[in-house]
């Protein structure tokens, strides 16, 4: 099991931002980012630093797909089916851990919009 401190992006402003303008991002820390519906939601890399891997996580936890980012590009990555939430780690955190596709997230339910 391994313990992340993500901030929380659970509004259209804070998903906007995300970690944008970010020099670094320390070891178990991330974002997660909370949507109001269950969709194919896509992260791109507009003014981000940083080299990122997203998790594409659907409603009950379960990790959907993940992809690796470059910085600043706009390409978009998608979730592979609807998911509500995407998880942004340093760039190779989820494969360093063997976490992948199928993979449980616990701790993401309190996020869930009500």
């Amino acid at each position: 099991m391994y313990v992340v401190r993500a901030e929380v992006a659970d509004t259209p402003a804070a998903r906007m931002q995300g970690l944008m303008h970010r020099r670094e991002l320390a070891r178990n820390a991330g974002m997660v980012f909370v949507f109001e519906e269950d969709a194919v939601h896509c992260m791109w890399m507009k003014n981000t630093l940083l080299p990122l891997s997203v998790a594409f996580v659907d409603r009950s936890g379960t990790i959907v797909n993940i992809a690796d980012m470059e910085p600043l590009r706009e390409k978009p990555h998608c979730a592979a089916r609807p998911v509500r939430y995407a998880l942004e780690m340093n760039r190779g955190w989820f494969a360093e851990r063997g976490i992948g596709p199928g993979t449980k997230v616990r701790g993401l339910e309190r996020f869930a919009p009500r």
